[in-house]
């Protein structure tokens, strides 16, 4: 029953765009979420991270599950990718990568603009969540589920293209001119 008052009380973040401001942040999604959920379901909102955890221990979450591991997907993928472009051997492990993955991830590589990049994984990434949104929408899932959805939404709008560019430029650089990196970041 918490869950239902929780989620009557969190802002929508359907049909908002990359440039408008999200309607809360993640301290008042934390906070919120405190005052509504237990002891469990909050331990399991203070570990919600983009990054799936390197050993293949999972929450008791459906959701976080089936997260973790499209993520984990999509970064070996990326690897993968990135690894074949420059001819280089990469080693997946005994993990077997879903074709659906690898065609993002070589989409992802071959865009020129780092930006452009970012842009596109988060979209894709937003999209495997949205395949993941629970049908019950005042369950814990649901909790979790908006959770990711809203880091998700804010790690975009963290990018800086111009200091990505000034960033880029300095590693490139020091790249071709056989300096230390440590100097130019």
């Amino acid at each position: 029953m918490a869950e239902y008052y929780l989620i009557s009380q969190l802002p929508s973040l359907d049909g908002i765009g990359d440039n408008m401001p999200l309607p809360i942040t993640e301290e008042q999604f934390s906070e919120l979420c405190s005052r509504f959920l237990g002891k469990k379901a909050q331990d399991e909102l203070e570990n919600l991270t983009l990054l799936p955890p390197k050993s293949n221990e999972y929450s008791g979450s459906a959701l976080l599950k089936a997260w973790c591991e499209s993520e984990r997907n999509l970064r070996l993928s990326l690897g993968k990718a990135r690894a074949e472009k420059m001819k280089k051997p990469f080693d997946t492990g005994n993990w077997v990568l879903p074709m659906e993955y690898i065609k993002a991830a070589s989409t992802a590589i071959e865009i020129d603009n780092p930006m452009e990049a970012e842009k596109f994984l988060n979209s894709y990434r937003l999209k495997l969540l949205e395949a993941l949104r629970p049908m019950d929408n005042f369950s814990e899932d649901f909790v979790f589920y908006y959770g990711l959805r809203l880091k998700l939404m804010q790690r975009i709008r963290q990018f800086d293209a111009d200091a990505g560019e000034t960033a880029y430029r300095n590693i490139y650089n020091s790249i071709l001119n056989g300096d230390r990196l440590e100097d130019t970041v």
